[in-house]
């Protein structure tokens, strides 16, 4: 599986979620996901680590987020990671260690070599930190995605797994900080934040 595809797998997952969010009351959180807090602090390292890991690398060629569509989709990833995550422990799947460890070197194989791995995960939009939580995220969709088909949904379009998140959201009561931005119900997806409140990630 080349990093194209792992990035749709989980683009598809996601597309068109419709969670309320409000303003967040914690200062000092990005988002509230029922009771796991996200603190700024995480986000903020996700936009700081992939600027400073493009600058390790040949970005020539690479088509790459910054400012607002950068802290935005680093707030959407921890977001949506959770909510992956809460939804495996309601319906009691799981990610081992070693399906993660065999995704990994998967996609080793697929970028040629170990070495190659930063470039890809810069091209990609990846914080390397982020990267185990990324795999663990994709692997969770595919799963969910199997549940949803052996319910008898026939739709490719991500469409299930869509209302299974729609859904948990809604139970778990997702804020969002608005200084991150906010989220849109009736589009499914953030709106960032104003050019004049957006987070400057020195």
């Amino acid at each position: 599986m080349n990093g194209d595809n792992v990035k749709k797998i989980v683009a598809v997952a996601v597309a068109g979620l419709a969670l309320l969010l409000t303003g967040c009351s914690q200062v000092n959180s990005a988002a509230m996901v029922g009771k796991t807090e996200i603190p700024n602090s995480t986000v903020e390292k996700t936009v700081h680590d992939i600027l400073v890991e493009r600058t390790k690398v040949d970005t020539r060629g690479m088509t790459l987020t910054t400012g607002i569509d950068l802290n935005t989709n680093a707030v959407r990833f921890h977001i949506i990671s959770v909510l992956f995550d809460d939804l495996g422990k309601k319906l009691k799947i799981d990610v081992t260690p070693a399906e993660q460890a065999a995704r990994r070197a998967d996609i080793v194989n697929q970028v040629q070599g170990e070495k190659a791995l930063p470039a890809a995960l810069v091209n990609a939009g990846i914080a390397q930190k982020d990267f185990p939580r990324y795999l663990r995220t994709v692997l969770l969709a595919e799963k969910l995605g199997q549940v949803v088909k052996a319910a008898g949904d026939t739709s490719t379009d991500g469409s299930g797994i869509q209302k299974l998140i729609v859904g948990i959201s809604k139970e778990e009561k997702v804020t969002m900080n608005p200084r991150w931005g906010s989220w849109d119900y009736a589009n499914g997806n953030i709106t960032p934040a104003t050019a004049n409140n957006a987070v400057v990630i020195k």
